[in-house]
């Protein structure tokens, strides 16, 4: 049994039926850590004797027939914006540099799941840059794939820990993407759920005042397999007394969905919005391989919306929402009147795409204008096939999604010209993200498997 790379599903089965102990899964990985982590900067906190001894309580549970929940005995790192109680903190923000006194939802809900958390992954400054992570706390994480090379942000630790084989599986946080761009940049499997599906109680512990992300904010996994992504889905989401908005929908088992029945609408970019032409093909072509497998695929007719109307709204609220605890010199707070309005349009593009997807299924779209790029200063000019482009369109493709409150999943389908992964997005209708990911699972059987990295063997 490959450990390191084995799945979330199958590492917690093997420890279950005794193959292997909880103990030996938590030492394989952490000789992963010790071995690539130098190199990667993905993870930045670290208690391996705590982890310790939570594997040893955990065999000693398994000898007693004791089985804790789905994840006995399965290590895991977490996104540094997670609160985890005796262990150190930060957002990659040197004000909120501490231990907290409390778990966060999402930490509880793992733990009690049976899973071992042995440290913390690196992130961009308070979140606020999805495509690259770097802090002055511990400055910049690199792609496994390139360590020259960005592995995006600000779940750039997490991906990174996770394509190296240092952790089965993270828990990332996404305001503009900061799930699917880093499963895209390393080609991982990823899912941005409904916004308010999944407790954001603990998410930046520290910051006064509390409760500042409210809206577009969402929690989700990433992981190796589309089958991990439904596992741990449905550990985190769900009501828990804490975060107030997250909605007593029944999460729902995955169904098994075939090709033959789905209906998919194509968009290999959005109106006004610039992508490689790499990402744009690959995006063809996968449409081509899946048409005589399904019902439908089509160049569909999108919403009659203004697209980049969309995405200056989707960017104004999330202003609003940094600015509670970043407020911008010589930038005057946006009026009651501007926050309204800004939630008017949201709420139109919101129905206009929950009735494009009564009659598609899934669509198929990029996560990003571009695959990982090479370390840059936040802000400057990308080059994008002999041009320079703005560097926060980065998000766009992903961004629209956390406007609307769409369910997203990222899958992993090949290598760019320069070896680097690309992946597709796949958007669902709110509320359904077992079906999303029914019908990701189902086409992940086109799109391919997780690829290791080159050079990082167990």
């Amino acid at each position: 049994m490959d450990i390191v790379f084995s799945s979330t599903k199958e590492i917690a089965a093997a420890v279950r039926a005794g193959r292997v102990s909880a103990t030996e899964v938590l030492e394989a990985h952490l000789a992963q850590i010790e071995r690539h982590n130098p190199a990667l900067n993905a993870v930045v906190t670290l208690d391996a004797g705590g982890a310790r001894e939570r594997a040893r309580q955990a065999d000693a549970a398994l000898a007693r027939g004791q089985v804790w929940g789905p994840l006995h005995g399965v290590p895991f790192t977490l996104k540094d914006a997670h609160a985890t109680a005796g262990m150190r903190t930060t957002t990659g923000f040197p004000p909120l540099d501490h231990v907290p006194h409390e778990d966060s939802t999402v930490t509880a809900r793992l733990k009690a799941a049976g899973g071992i958390l042995t440290g913390k992954t690196n992130v961009a400054v308070m979140l606020g840059d999805p495509a690259q992570s770097n802090n002055p706390l511990f400055g910049r994480t690199n792609n496994p794939w390139n360590i020259e090379y960005t592995p995006g942000g600000s779940s750039g630790g997490a991906a990174a820990a996770l394509a190296a084989g240092m952790t089965p599986f993270e828990i990332g946080t996404d305001l503009a993407g900061s799930i699917r761009i880093p499963a895209h940049f390393c080609g991982l499997f990823g899912l941005k759920p409904t916004e308010n599906r999944v407790s954001s109680a603990g998410l930046i512990p520290g910051l006064p005042p509390p409760r500042s992300v409210r809206i577009l904010s969402c929690i989700g996994p990433l992981a190796r397999t589309a089958e991990d992504l439904a596992l741990l889905y449905a550990i985190i989401a769900g009501p828990d007394r804490r975060d107030t908005e997250v909605q007593p929908v029944p999460v729902g088992s995955v169904p098994e969905l075939e090709l033959k029945d789905m209906r998919i609408a194509v968009a290999p970019t959005f109106p006004g919005l610039p992508v490689a032409a790499g990402i744009r093909q690959a995006i063809e072509e996968l449409a081509r391989q899946l048409q005589p497998l399904s019902a439908a695929v089509e160049e569909a007719t999108l919403p009659a919306l203004d697209f980049n109307q969309d995405l200056a709204s989707a960017g104004e609220l999330i202003g609003m929402v940094l600015g509670a605890f970043q407020p911008e010199e010589n930038q005057p707070p946006a009026t009651l009147a501007q926050y309204l309005a800004a939630l008017h349009r949201r709420d139109q593009s919101m129905i206009a795409w929950e009735e494009f997807f009564d009659e598609w299924d899934v669509l198929l779209s990029p996560p990003s204008m571009t695959t990982a790029f090479p370390h840059c200063e936040t802000g400057s000019p990308l080059p994008l096939d002999g041009q320079e482009v703005e560097y926060w369109l980065v998000g766009a493709h992903a961004t629209l999604f956390n406007y609307t409150g769409h369910p997203a999943v990222v899958l992993p389908y090949r290598l760019d010209r320069d070896g680097l992964p690309l992946g597709v997005q796949l958007v669902g209708k709110r509320w359904a993200e077992s079906r999303l990911l029914a019908i990701a699972k189902a086409l992940s059987a086109v799109t391919g498997p997780f690829q290791r990295p080159p050079g990082y063997q167990a």
